[in-house]
């Protein structure tokens, strides 16, 4: 197959051309012609009327005035010559071009390409021909190379390429959706991609490629899905219908909609003999550990065991302290294991959980230890999933036959990388606030305004609640001039200095040092904390009502919404002050953004659209694939449409044997996504 070949077959590629090749992962035809150009140069003739300010545009003219020269010093000069475009008298400027002035007589006709600044009527000229536009593409493809290759060389070795691989490239998308959305084929959407005859050939190449990756990254997700349900077998907790009813009716509150709608699909999974393999999202303050309860009180009405893992001491105690208030009147014994948890009394939990007296275990990374053993464990809980490492909630799992997995996070996660990062799993959204919660009232202050707000703060002080002060750095840094958390520690420390209590939270503190930190504000011995952003999502103060985050256009709006969350957890009307002199556009929007709106999931859509996918989650941890030509912000339809297929295809019968759908196994296999035994 010649597009097997090296790509040493090429005419103009030897032993340097292909070790350069090499290192931009190209060593076969077909490697490279599966190498997209990043962005088109656009050499269409446009009309100056439809062509917006600052936009690089390519026009046709007749030369009306002799070239004036002005030489600005060494090497450098400015040819300026007025030129006729339709009815439009222009200026074109050439810099650093003075030879063309030779070139340029008064009724000759142009071709320009440059930038169009509307205002001045000018074109800033970066290519030009003389005489009208008669050949050349309209579209030349724009490469992102390494070493000595060049962009004309680049684009000549991948006309031979596409020419030699014509006939010899399989189709691999399944016919039925090839009609069903229009799809270019495969050999007319590579011409297209790299030398497009117009921009509707570009557009449909790349709609074809979009839905073809997006289809294969889907189906390795949905692949997997399947191996780790099907495979591994999983609890059938068979509950009791009758007495979680009863339970939900006893709980201080009615369920959102939202609740309601999220409890019936966990419901539905725990009924299944597969393991369950869910993410529940749901925003600060939305009621997932209500979910979490009804979850767990459910396993133990079919005789199951169940465990729910905080990644701190704090968020552990605090989720027992609830789970005992629910369960209250419930006949259901809950144990706490953290790391405090020691001696004679960790050896006696131990005991009864292995004996199966314990229904419901809570703790932290203390659940994980090897001397802890369920005799039937039949839900795991990890809340604030992304705090643990995958080996962390592996063991956690394995400790009972594949129970039933429930991941929980504050973080709103947009639809697009949810289905991205987390493709393997189901996700459940909790997208409904509790009735009655107030909304935090969000301003956005500049810096000399901090005595102003400090004097806000302390009105709420005096009445009796506290305060967080968040700030982006610990101590001085050279590089970037924004306050930190000990020298505002110091500062409001001396200022508040034998009214209230100022405590200072930072990452460098031993997490004994944070716990009891934490602690000491949560029981209110602390009236101000100032902290970095190691204040836990979770955490629980209902008497904190006014948050000042020092330097908010340091921090994405998803992390200022979460930082924004610690307060408004109790009855009270609770505010939060961003003091932010953003100097960019961005910058500002976020801010305006946090004024407008208290939707975590809004604020998460647009952080995605501010910052990019990569940067929303940090770009190591993300989980999201570097794709080559789908952009998870614009594509989310073509996301969600080759989720929907992959869906299909994976659990139907004829994919597995098919041979219009050998192609997509053999990538599957390759990818090592799975071993291509039959998955049933």
């Amino acid at each position: 197959m010649a597009s097997k070949d090296s790509v040493a077959v090429l005419k103009g590629v030897g032993k340097q051309a292909a070790e350069t090749l090499k290192e931009m992962n190209i060593e076969t035809i077909d490697d490279l012609i599966m190498t997209f150009p990043y962005r088109h140069e656009d050499f269409q003739l446009k009309d100056l009327v439809d062509t917006p300010h600052n936009e690089r545009v390519t026009v046709e003219g007749r030369v009306e005035s002799e070239p004036s020269v002005l030489f600005l010093g060494k090497n450098k000069s400015r040819t300026t010559v007025q030129v006729m475009v339709g009815r439009h008298l222009i200026k074109a400027v050439f810099f650093n071009q003075h030879y063309v002035k030779t070139k340029l007589h008064i009724g000759e006709i142009i071709t320009l390409t440059g930038k169009w600044d509307r205002g001045r009527q000018i074109i800033t000229v970066s290519n030009h021909s003389m005489g009208p536009r008669t050949d050349g593409a309209d579209f030349e493809p724009v490469y992102s190379l390494k070493g000595s290759i060049h962009q004309k060389t680049f684009r000549k070795l991948m006309r031979q390429a596409l020419d030699l691989a014509k006939g010899d490239l399989e189709e691999c998308i399944p016919q039925k959706f090839m009609v069903e959305y229009k799809l270019a084929p495969l050999a007319e959407a590579l011409e297209w991609v790299h030398f497009p005859p117009d921009g509707e050939s570009l557009k449909q190449a790349r709609r074809r490629f979009v839905y073809e990756e997006l289809l294969m990254f889907q189906l390795k997700m949905q692949a997997l899905r399947k191996k780790n349900r099907e495979e591994e077998g999983g609890s059938f907790i068979d509950y009791d219908v009758e007495k979680v009813r009863n339970f939900v009716q006893s709980l201080p509150y009615e369920l959102t909609g939202a609740q309601k709608r999220v409890v019936n699909e966990i419901s539905k999974d725990m009924k299944e003999p597969f393991r369950m393999n869910r993410l529940l999202q749901g925003d600060v303050g939305s009621g997932k550990t209500v979910v979490a309860a009804i979850s767990l009180y459910a396993t133990v009405t079919a005789g199951l065991q169940g465990a729910l893992m905080a990644p701190t001491e704090i968020l552990a105690e605090q989720h027992a302290n609830t789970l005992a208030e629910w369960f209250g009147e419930f006949p259901i014994n809950i144990a706490l294991l953290t790391g405090s948890v020691k001696g004679k009394r960790r050896q006696l939990i131990l005991e009864q959980l292995a004996k199966g007296e314990i229904d419901v275990l809570i703790g932290t990374h203390a659940l994980i230890q090897p001397d802890v053993q369920f005799k039937k464990l039949g839900l795991v809980i990890t809340d604030e999933q992304h705090r643990f490492g995958v080996d962390q909630r592996r063991v956690l799992k394995d400790k009972g036959y594949n129970p039933d997995v429930l991941f929980m996070t504050a973080t709103p996660i947009p639809r697009t990388l949810a289905i991205s990062a987390f493709g393997e799993m189901d996700v459940s959204v909790i997208d409904e606030m509790p009735v009655g919660r107030k909304d935090i009232q969000t301003f956005w202050m500049k810096k000399d305004m901090f005595g102003k707000i400090v004097g806000r703060m302390e009105k709420e002080l005096a009445a009796g609640r506290q305060a967080y002060v968040i700030c982006p750095l610990i101590e001085e840094s050279d590089k970037l001039d924004f306050q930190n958390a000990v020298e505002l520690f110091s500062q409001l420390s001396s200022y508040f200095h034998g009214k209230y209590t100022v405590g200072l939270m930072h990452g460098r503190l031993h997490s004994d040092e944070k716990e009891e930190t934490m602690r000491s504000f949560t029981e209110g011995e602390i009236a101000v904390l100032v902290s970095t952003t190691v204040v836990e999502v979770g955490v629980n103060v209902p008497n904190a009502s006014f948050m000042l985050i020092y330097d908010a256009e340091r921090f994405g709006l998803s992390q200022l919404h979460q930082l924004r969350g610690r307060v408004g957890r109790g009855s009270e009307q609770s505010y939060c002050v961003l003091l932010a002199d953003p100097k960019t556009e961005i910058g500002k929007e976020r801010m305006t953004s946090m004024t407008e709106t208290n939707d975590g999931f809004v604020l998460a859509e647009k952080d995605l659209k501010l910052r990019g996918p990569g940067d929303f989650f940090g770009r190591k941890q993300s989980g999201i694939p570097e794709f080559k030509m789908a952009d998870l912000i614009h594509d989310y339809r073509a996301l969600e449409t080759a989720r929907k297929d992959a869906e299909s295809l994976i659990n139907s019968d004829e994919f597995w044997t098919d041979s219009e759908t050998e192609c997509l196994r053999r990538l599957l296999e390759e990818s090592g996504a799975l071993s291509m035994a039959r998955l049933d």
